[in-house]
């Protein structure tokens, strides 16, 4: 078996052709809006979240809106998403920060989105790709680390420490849409319980396939 620096180009040029129009999963249509669909992602499926998302976005207009939003009241509306009371309060002071701090338009860089409540490395790389096609770093969910382990990319289990193993690794040409790759092949293919091997496309390039 190759090393992983001799494998990685090879099963990103896979995948990306396997996955053309691999990208996010959660609906948006702007920066703000993709940033409140990754805080509410946390410990919830995209498909929970695109289920809350249309209604909130059509309520809450702007990002004074939701600015001004009762905790209460947004607390309810997000319910379904698990850990709402918390969401809901780093929502409503993400919008307060970003109409205060920032013009009312949500940052672009890693370091003035990491300032917002409720914004660490996964949400602000995922906004930053999603919201402004830029990349300084990688997302590292739960699909990217189960793959990154099992594709021999990174032996860590703390994701900044995996985030780290990858820059290091994946040609930076390649950041802004592995995370988006990684995941639609870990659904597709590679999922947690029981990896379809046989069906992988990547199979003889990774050291945990098993036929």
């Amino acid at each position: 078996m190759r090393t992983a620096e001799e494998r990685v180009g090879k099963i990103i040029k896979i995948l990306r052709k396997a996955y053309p129009k691999s990208r996010t999963a959660l609906y948006h249509s702007s920066p703000f809006e993709i940033l409140i669909a990754t805080i509410l992602s946390a410990q919830c499926t995209d498909e929970r979240v695109n289920r809350i998302t249309p209604g909130l976005f059509k309520k809450y207009k702007t990002v004074k809106r939701f600015a001004a939003a009762r905790q209460s009241v947004l607390e309810q509306e997000i319910y379904s998403a698990g850990f709402y009371r918390n969401k809901a309060k780093n929502i409503i002071a993400a919008s307060k920060m970003i109409v205060a701090d920032f013009g009312g338009s949500v940052p672009d860089t890693m370091r003035e989105l990491m300032m917002l409540p409720g914004v660490a490395r996964k949400t602000a790389n995922i906004v930053l790709s999603s919201g402004f096609k830029k990349s300084e770093g990688i997302a590292v969910d739960t699909h990217v680390k189960r793959l990154s382990g099992r594709l021999g990319f990174s032996g860590e289990t703390d994701p900044n420490k995996i985030e780290r193993d990858l820059l290091k690794l994946v040609p930076k040409k390649d950041w802004l849409d592995f995370n988006y790759i990684m995941v639609d092949h870990g659904r597709k293919t590679c999922n947690a319980r029981k990896p379809l091997c046989d069906a992988c496309l990547i199979n003889k390039l990774c050291p945990s396939a098993v036929s």
